[in-house]
């Protein structure tokens, strides 16, 4: 769960306040409804995802390349007119031959994929949208919009519930990339650092939100420790792909 570190001599009131002002809250509120849960059957992987439309969701590819079970309607408490959704309408397994990963010319895999549902979820269920025409990275220093469902605290377990929080886009570092198996460039990685925001285990394949819209992926995945530096996929190259891909499998 990306959480935020806070100074110990803090009192009761700053403390609420800077929680509502950094993690959102406990939870995200009406936030983030479009979030997927993501699970390897096999046990070992815990991740993210955005749901786009009644039939995809976008993760990163190290999230699954193996049978996996996604969650929908985590965040759902919140919205206005709660959906009568049950318990196998919530979930789906999805085996590898619907996960599709993004390759370059060179045959190269990238962090990014796009998992086709087995069925249309409900239509109801809220999705996220992104340009599709004209898509630009967002500047140095701008503010957006990370959550997840990671753990509190380095080392723990995931949690139940979508937590969200705000990070900046910064430069990435020389190590700011994503794991060694994926191909990367400047061109396709952004960075996000804000200090006491961090991604936990769990939080990878999460959307990148700015000003409404997907803009990335966390792909940062670590393990016994956090992020502080948080490495994201910029979707605004994949846009072309994504609709290809979409389009011709569906």
């Amino acid at each position: 769960m990306l959480f935020v570190l806070l100074p110990f001599f803090v009192s009761a009131a700053a403390l609420a306040a800077i929680e509502k002002r950094i993690m959102g809250s406990e939870s995200c509120k009406s936030n983030r409804q479009y979030h997927v849960q993501i699970k390897s059957t096999q046990g070992g992987k815990s991740c993210g995802g955005a749901l786009l439309n009644t039939r995809w969701v976008i993760t990163a590819s190290h999230c699954a390349e193996q049978e996996v079970k996604l969650k929908f309607a985590l965040n759902l408490k919140w919205y206005q007119k709660p959906l009568k959704i049950t318990v196998t309408k919530n979930e789906q397994t999805i085996p590898i031959k619907q996960q599709f990963t993004f390759k370059d010319e060179e045959g190269k895999a990238h962090d990014i994929m796009l998992i086709k549902l087995s069925k249309d979820v409900p239509p109801q269920l809220p999705t996220i949208s992104y340009d599709k025409t004209g898509c630009t990275r967002p500047e140095k220093h701008a503010n957006v919009e990370i959550g997840g469902m990671g753990p509190k605290k380095a080392g723990g377990k995931p949690v139940n519930k979508v937590r969200c929080a705000t990070t900046q886009i910064s430069q990435c570092g020389e190590n700011d990339k994503p794991n060694s198996n994926y191909n990367s460039d400047e061109t396709t990685v952004m960075c996000g650092f804000k200090p006491g925001v961090e991604s936990c285990f769990g939080d990878a394949g999460s959307a990148v939100e700015y000003e409404g819209k997907l803009h990335g992926l966390i792909v940062s995945q670590p393990v016994d420790n956090c992020a502080q530096h948080i490495v994201m996929l910029d979707i605004c190259h994949y846009i072309e792909w994504m609709e290809k891909t979409m389009k011709e499998n569906s």
